[in-house]
């Protein structure tokens, strides 16, 4: 191969490599890149990691527990005393006497304690059971968030991106407007009015794109936060997306799966649980309880004293074992255990009207999700044909304007309605798939294999466009002054 090939399949591999789109990352690789790093989702995680603690910790309260004490120390003394003393010859008289005394010592015990009836450690060894419940009932309600989350702000930007696409295509149509009616204006053809509309209706476009750039930005903000990753390239719904109504479609039959299997149902369930072990927990202060013990203790001395100027040892050694049974009855607490009973009773009802709000929340977002598929659904068909309806209008609209049967208002009013159809039609498409979401979601069988049935239909890449604030919106300059008498 000579160097002139070699060169030319040079440059055709690198326009290759140059001309490759970047891979549309789709609602799947957005969901991975926010389970790796959404910290909501993590400290729900370490949260459920602490409560499974719960449970050996009520266990080991029911197993031996073996304490060893012991020091080692010096110790010096020093007494003076008086006292009376009777002499051989039967006086008395008043003696002092001076003592002192220098040891070191040390001593150790060790004490074996077993529970024989501790009525509140049984009872905290079941709400342990519960809490460990609610921990995983919990984490799994933050899984299920973090699915709804990543649609939400997935969809949200794609919303976000059509709604500045279409803005863009509006602001263009109206700028080649408005340069038609200065030209139409300068050659005498239409009134000032004309162009003073079409001057308000592009600058009006102009906020409008200004304000869909700002919407764009936001929404990509809320997807960085979620996956810590900024994104250039997103997957978006091709135009023939299939609309699919939910199945089975029963509105009830979704409402009593989430009142059955709601993971914030579920939790608020074991929360009752965990309330009335509390109440059980705190009546046991009026128990008695019962426990088997076993001590030894050593003591040991090397110690000398001085009694009046007369040193000798006094060295000590001690040893001692005890078993028994330890019985404990509660007769008087100054009314602290009955304020914690009735403390208890009262959580315990707080957690049960906590999970009745719980289940008519769950009914209501099962039914508000499954009517909003239906109802978005039925947008999206009505939505599509009022895009090509209002854009049969403007064409005619137009056609009109041209040979002045209609005028510049009438093709500002016709181009708006376009653009708004364009927008609501492609929010509608994000809402009725956002809407599958919560359905499942508020039905409690939300899981990954629902976003990949959803991931199925992104297979059209877009690329996001780089936005940037801008300090002042672009304008016009100000229209020409009438002609006399004009």
């Amino acid at each position: 191969m000579t160097r002139k090939s070699l060169l030319l399949a040079g440059s055709v591999a690198a326009a290759l490599v140059v001309g490759t789109p970047a891979r549309a990352e789709n609602l799947i690789d957005v969901y991975q890149a926010a389970l790796r790093s959404d910290p909501v989702l993590r400290e729900a995680d370490m949260r459920r990691m602490a409560a499974l603690e719960a449970k050996p910790q009520a266990r080991g309260l029911l197993f031996p527990q073996v304490n060893v004490s012991g020091q080692y120390a010096t110790r010096d003394g020093e007494s003076t005393a008086l006292f009376l003393n009777q002499n051989d010859d039967g006086t008395v008289e008043l003696r002092q006497s001076d003592q002192s005394s220098e040891s070191d010592f040390w001593t150790y015990e060790a004490q074996v304690t077993q529970s024989l009836f501790r009525w509140d450690q049984w009872q905290a060894l079941k709400r342990a059971d519960a809490q460990v419940a609610v921990a995983e009932a919990n984490f799994r309600a933050a899984q299920q968030n973090l699915l709804v989350r990543v649609s939400q702000a997935y969809f949200d930007v794609l919303a976000a991106e059509d709604t500045l696409t279409a803005a863009q295509a509006t602001l263009e149509a109206l700028t080649r407007q408005l340069e038609q009616a200065d030209k139409r204006f300068e050659v005498g053809l239409i009134a000032i009015t004309d162009v003073q509309e079409a001057r308000a209706a592009h600058d009006s476009a102009t906020a409008g794109v200004i304000a869909a750039k700002r919407t764009l930005a936001a929404t990509q903000e809320v997807l960085r936060e979620l996956t810590n990753e900024a994104y250039t390239t997103l997957a978006k719904p091709a135009e023939q997306m299939p609309l699919d109504a939910p199945n089975p479609a029963d509105e009830q039959g979704w409402v009593d799966r989430a009142l059955e299997n709601n993971l914030s149902v579920i939790a608020a369930r074991l929360e009752t649980e965990v309330a009335a072990r509390d109440v059980k927990v705190a009546r046991s202060g009026h128990y008695p309880t019962v426990e088997l013990f076993a001590t030894t203790n050593e003591f040991d001395a090397d110690a000398t004293q001085t009694n009046n100027g007369i040193t000798q040892p006094a060295d000590a050694t001690q040893k001692e074992d005890t078993i028994g049974v330890q019985v404990t009855v509660p007769i008087f607490s100054g009314g602290v255990t009955q304020s914690r009973v009735r403390e208890s009773v009262y959580l315990q009802r707080a957690a049960r009207e906590k999970l009745e709000g719980t289940m008519r929340s769950a009914e209501r977002e099962t039914r508000d999700a499954y009517l909003g598929v239906i109802a978005e659904k039925a947008r999206v068909q009505a939505l599509a044909q009022a895009v090509k309806s209002s854009q049969t209008a403007l064409e005619a609209t137009e056609a009109g304007f041209e040979v002045g049967t209609r005028t510049t208002v009438d093709v500002l009013a016709s181009r708006r309605t376009l653009f708004e159809a364009q927008r609501d039609y492609a929010r509608s498409r994000y809402d009725y798939l956002i809407n599958i979401v919560r359905l499942e979601s508020a039905a409690g069988g939300l899981v990954q294999d629902d976003l990949a049935n959803i991931n199925s239909f992104l297979t059209a890449p877009t690329t996001l466009p780089v936005v940037r604030p801008q300090s002042t919106p672009a304008t016009t300059p100000p229209p020409p002054p009438p002609p006399p008498g004009g």
